[in-house]
């Protein structure tokens, strides 16, 4: 048997709940598919306060955006969300395949969107398998969701805004931050961020990598070490720190697999962080009806994703043709938003990102 469905959308992080509410909103009635046990995403971890307009949420927390938005979905009679459904694939003839219950459900969908995020990066170096390291990801999950204390003492490798925040939610868990290095010769994350863990006294450390990792059953610390202008370890430089976790804040990479299998023509554009797919100004994919969304589309904030989320959810409703007047307005605020949230310099890296992506499908993105 095979479930019709008007909007599917695959992944129930920021992008895909506002990606179904902005559907809904102008009538279409969706099904939000999410592999998780509840929804959110990234959100249900995020205790800091978010940056930007009040449109984007601004002064609250991540937490309490992401019950907003749950809760606004599950009054929503037009939305209907699956938790732990992992999309399997999407096929030549339109289905999609969901293990849901322990059963292998088929899915139909008019149009779908894909909003399924991203996956940490890794580093490769000597004794990078030991217990005790892990992604920045994981390391808030075992604190703001399981409540888990995952560390005593702790070294971060990567300055960017995860880098920094995860940082600072460790030393309000009670965990020792040994310091924080950085590759590249200037931090990635917003000076608010790195002002708070220096203000308690915690090295941030740039043009800096780890050389190893040591220890018997478990990590017992890490040997770091300067980098020069090539990038290229400068010996005598070597310093050994002790620690029982390795936090790994290296980057995201777009968890685009689905993209590639439903035959997205799809591009390695390294201000997006890694292979994406190609958009208009909709976010529909080159397969028409697919629609992309947030980090599959491009490594940017939770802020951006959510936007993203609106005006692929506000696209896919408008091409069954419900409520086209609103539907106008609707996705030209969306762009508006998203061309504010992508000024100056911070935006400057996905602004390159999306001119890429329109020089090589040779058509104009929305920002």
């Amino acid at each position: 048997m095979i479930k019709e469905v008007e909007i599917l959308v695959i992944g129930g992080g920021p992008a895909g709940l506002c990606a179904a509410r902005s559907a809904s909103k102008l009538g279409a009635h969706v099904m939000v598919c999410e592999r998780d046990y509840v929804p959110g995403g990234q959100l249900v971890k995020q205790t800091h306060k978010f940056f930007g307009s009040e449109k984007q949420y601004a002064g609250d927390r991540g937490i309490q955006i992401g019950k907003m938005l749950i809760d606004e979905i599950a009054a929503d009679p037009n939305i209907e969300i699956l938790t732990e459904a992992t999309v399997l694939g999407i096929y030549e003839d339109g289905v999609v395949t969901v293990l849901y219950q322990n059963q292998h459900l088929k899915i139909h969908p008019k149009k779908i969107i894909i909003t399924t995020g991203a996956a940490e990066k890794f580093l490769s170096f000597p004794g990078n398998d030991l217990p005790g390291i892990y992604g920045a990801g994981a390391v808030q999950t075992l604190m703001n969701v399981a409540g888990v204390k995952p560390a005593e003492r702790v070294v971060m490798v990567g300055a960017g805004n995860i880098g920094l925040i995860v940082s600072y939610q460790l030393m309000q868990a009670g965990v020792e931050v040994a310091g924080v290095i950085e590759a590249a010769p200037k931090i990635g994350g917003y000076l608010v961020h790195a002002s708070k863990i220096r203000r308690a006294g915690v090295p941030i450390r740039t043009s800096y990598t780890v050389k190893e990792a040591f220890g018997t059953d478990c990590l017992e610390g890490v040997v770091i070490c300067r980098l020069d202008e090539k990038w290229q370890m400068i010996p005598g430089t070597e310093e050994t720190i002790p620690c029982d976790t390795l936090c790994l804040a290296v980057g995201l990479t777009p968890l685009a697999e689905l993209c590639w299998q439903a035959g997205c023509q799809m591009a390695f554009i390294r201000e997006l962080s890694g292979h994406v797919p190609i958009l208009d100004e909709n976010l529909e994919t080159t397969v028409s009806g697919i629609y992309a969304a947030g980090d599959v589309a491009g490594i940017e904030e939770a802020s951006a994703a959510m936007v993203e989320g609106r005006l692929a959810g506000c696209s896919a409703a408008a091409s069954l043709g419900y409520s086209p007047q609103e539907a106008k307005i609707m996705l030209q605020a969306a762009r508006e938003e998203l061309n504010e949230l992508r000024s100056g310099p911070t935006g400057s890296k996905i602004r390159a990102g999306l001119q890429k992506m329109s020089e090589k499908k040779g058509v104009k993105t929305a920002c």
